[in-house]
């Protein structure tokens, strides 16, 4: 019996530590964003050169802010890394294994069915939610209906909606 309590303290331990990481990965990330010039709209706009953007979002890597975009285009999926900065576009990369080309494909299912552009449900977002800036927006089918998940955030509060994209 003592060693459930053990187990079940180190599993409430190990959850408040991980919730707790989260939550300075997003302050962390929150901050970066807004030292960026560029919105995540805008960043949407600019990959649409390297093809039809499938999601995209802000992200922290080795402390470094990165926008980044997934693009469909002739059936290939590539990343797109728009300078946060300028708006241009840094570094396209094509993406062909692994947990990104399993998360493109299922992005890009989703798009097939939408009428809405991602630029757009990012807009409607953030209008409907005044002050926040999106960080992030992924597409899915819920329901056989395509919608994009929409990460905002403000000073350090995070907030996700859903919009539909058909």
């Amino acid at each position: 019996m003592q060693m459930i309590r053990h187990a079940v303290a180190l599993i409430a331990l190990l959850t408040l530590a991980s919730a707790t990481y989260a939550d300075e990965n997003s302050a962390k990330l929150s901050d970066a964003v807004k030292s960026a010039k560029v919105s995540l709209d805008t960043g949407l706009r600019a990959s649409a050169r390297e093809g039809k953007p499938i999601s995209g979002k802000y992200e922290l890597e080795d402390g470094k802010l990165l926008l980044s975009v997934y693009t469909v285009k002739a059936a290939k999926f590539y990343e797109v890394v728009v300078d946060h900065t300028t708006g241009k576009i840094a570094k396209t990369e094509e993406i062909t294994s692994g947990d990104d080309l399993t998360a493109a494909k299922e992005q890009s299912a989703a798009m097939v069915h939408a009428k809405k552009s991602l630029r757009a449900a990012v807009r409607a977002a953030q209008k409907a939610q005044k002050g926040f800036r999106a960080i992030s927006v992924v597409p899915e089918l819920k329901a056989s209906h395509p919608v994009a998940t929409i990460t905002l955030s403000k000073d350090h509060e995070t907030l996700t909606v859903t919009e539909k994209l058909d």
